[in-house]
């Protein structure tokens, strides 16, 4: 028998990660949602992973508008990822944000760590999810060190020894 969603959630807590917010653009609606589930999938060519909830507007618009931006978050931007976590005030997560335009369209946040701009290639069904695949057209890398989640909680990267 499978283990059940606390458990899941308890389990995949302890897998210390990075915090990305995910936007997309469908004409001019713009929508983004925090996503710590992220990774890197191919060289060649380069491809991410995000995996989204079915239930998202992000999700929707990442579909219809087949592109999709990762923003990975600095150190200090714990309150940038909650206000794109939170379902309150959804539609207004831009407000006060300074982003830029893409090459795919993508809105991407001017402040964050990495910027990657990515054109969808793939979406495969995952349960309650979808795994989205993206093409990276464009990538920026900032200085700094990212946010890093674990248990529940925000904390820093710091280096061993």
């Amino acid at each position: 028998m499978a283990i059940n969603a606390d458990e899941f959630r308890a389990a995949m807590g302890s897998w210390a990660s990075g915090v990305t917010i995910i936007t997309s653009r469908e004409g001019e609606q713009i929508h983004g949602m925090t996503v710590s589930d992220f990774s890197g999938v191919s060289l060649e060519p380069p491809l991410v992973l995000v995996c989204a909830s079915k239930t998202s507007v992000t999700t929707g618009l990442i579909e219809r508008g087949r592109c999709f931006g990762v923003n990975v978050l600095r150190a200090e931007q714990s309150a940038l990822s909650n206000k794109f976590a939170s379902k309150k005030d959804e539609f207004r997560r831009f407000e006060g944000v300074a982003t830029y335009r893409a090459k795919t369209g993508a809105p991407l946040l001017e402040d964050a760590l990495v910027n990657l701009d990515c054109r969808l290639v793939a979406l495969h069904d995952a349960g309650d999810h979808v795994l989205c695949v993206g093409e990276i057209e464009e990538a920026r890398i900032a200085e700094g060190e990212p946010l890093v989640y674990f248990r529940g909680r925000y904390g820093r990267f710091e280096p061993a020894g």
